[in-house]
């Protein structure tokens, strides 16, 4: 048998020492070029903090502003977001003041990025300039000798008895950061996240192994009880088959009987070729344990829909051929993104209220909301406008009236600036509460 490549091998044009002493001279160019970036990046951060200093402490927003102004600057010129620049300017100067062995460790390359982040990370906890100082040059030995992934626990642990403060303290300054966010990713995914004492994370994983558990081990009983019953049957109607002149006909076998096993059997069937991998089922007995807050075999099997059990709101903008079905264009999670015309559709279909929403076909701004309830947004529009009720004589505040529409919604008025005013109310007014203007 052939087994040789169907395309040329291609033509190496350096020799296997020029390759080896080529990367390690971008390793070197690499690790000063990310020792003057930190070193830049601190000195933004140095000049934002001479501007501060200068506006007077009373002034109160107006000191953010050099800070947001050097954060946007050195984010534009990296081609990053400005979001959390501020943040990494700060991490600069840390590593260039409070860090400064490993900072130039890592310009005379004994160290690379990774490894100075990570000392700086596990350093940041020890707060006494002596104790850190010691860490660091104990931490330098073992990041200059091994790779990133086998110097974090050493440095770790390091950091850990060296540190003055007990364990104890600095376990509950960290839990007070307990968060949860969600990263987007492609194709209608995205990853949520949470950050909470390492008890409880191990803890939630253990229960989600022990459904996932619960679920395979009724998948393999599922399994094995319908082949035992097919081999079962099978050599029943075989003996049956051999004692009997007709071959065995079941015409005499009752009804209900037959439903009954078929439907076992049906059951059986379902769970018998589940497919689903271990973390696939934790991942959704994860959701069916956040979102419907039960994880059994029949919710996690599929036998409940999968939007049945979503009560959070969602925002979503479908367009109206999509919608109908007429295409399957893509419709946008607000928030996230593009997301299915399934999904899209599915959602519409469990959504309570629809706001017709008109945008312009050329810049895809909303220029109008087709819904009864105006938004907050209108309210405080018209109270600026308004400033009291528009019947004539009365001085009520705007902001104490009702909205009424001019043109009556039930007669096709639309909820737009032109057509709310603010009135104070009558019986014979809808009532809009302030409850209507956040839905």
């Amino acid at each position: 048998m052939n087994t040789s490549p169907t395309t040329p091998a291609r033509t190496p044009v350096l020799s296997r020492e020029q390759v080896v002493s080529g990367l390690e001279g971008v390793r070197r160019r690499r690790a000063e070029v990310d020792a003057d970036e930190a070193w830049f990046i601190s000195q933004g951060d140095a000049i934002a903090a001479e501007e501060t200093a200068r506006i007077p402490s009373a002034e109160g927003r107006e000191r953010e502003l050099p800070l947001r102004g050097m954060a946007a600057e050195i984010a534009a010129v990296l081609r990053r977001s400005d979001q959390g620049m501020r943040d990494r300017m700060h991490d600069a100067t840390v590593l260039v003041d409070d860090f400064a062995a490993t900072f130039e460790a890592l310009r005379a390359d004994r160290i690379d990025r990774v490894h100075a982040r990570l000392i700086q990370d596990a350093g940041a906890r020890i707060t006494d300039p002596d104790a850190r100082a010691r860490f660091e040059c104990a931490a330098l030995v073992v990041a200059e000798q091994e790779t990133p992934g086998r110097a974090k626990p050493t440095i770790l642990m390091l950091a850990q008895r060296l540190n003055p403060v007990p364990l104890e303290e600095r376990h509950r300054q960290a839990a007070a950061g307990r968060r949860v966010w969600v990263r987007d990713l492609d194709d209608g995914m995205a990853e949520i996240t949470a950050l909470l004492p390492a008890e409880l994370a191990y803890a939630i994983k253990d229960r989600l192994n022990r459904h996932a558990r619960a679920i395979t081990d009724a998948h393999r009983a599922a399994a094995a009880e319908a082949k035992a019953a097919a081999d079962a049957a099978a050599a029943a109607t075989a003996a049956t088959a051999a004692s009997e002149p007709d071959g065995g006909a079941d015409t005499d076998r009752p009804t209900d009987e037959i439903d009954a096993t078929d439907a076992t059997a049906a059951t059986a069937d379902v769970l018998a070729t589940d497919r689903r991998t271990m973390d696939q089922i934790r991942a959704d007995v994860l959701t069916d344990l956040l979102l419907p807050g039960h994880a059994t075999a029949a919710e996690a099997t599929g036998a409940i829909p999968e939007w049945a059990p979503i009560v959070a709101q969602v925002q979503v903008l479908i367009p109206a051929h999509t919608l109908i079905g007429v295409d399957e264009g893509p419709a946008e999670l607000v928030g996230y993104g593009p997301v299915s015309a399934d999904t899209a559709r599915r959602l519409a279909a469990t959504a309570e209220v629809w706001e017709r929403l008109f945008a312009s076909p050329t810049t895809g701004a909303v220029q109008q909301v087709l819904t009864y309830r105006p938004t907050l947004e209108m309210r405080r529009h018209l109270n600026a406008r308004d400033e009291h009720c528009r019947f004539p004589g009365c001085r009520r505040p705007a902001r104490q009236c009702d909205l009424d529409h001019t043109h009556e919604a039930a007669l096709g008025g639309p909820t737009c600036l032109a057509n709310v005013t603010s009135r104070e109310y009558a019986p014979s007014m809808p009532v809009l509460s302030e409850r209507d203007f956040s839905s």
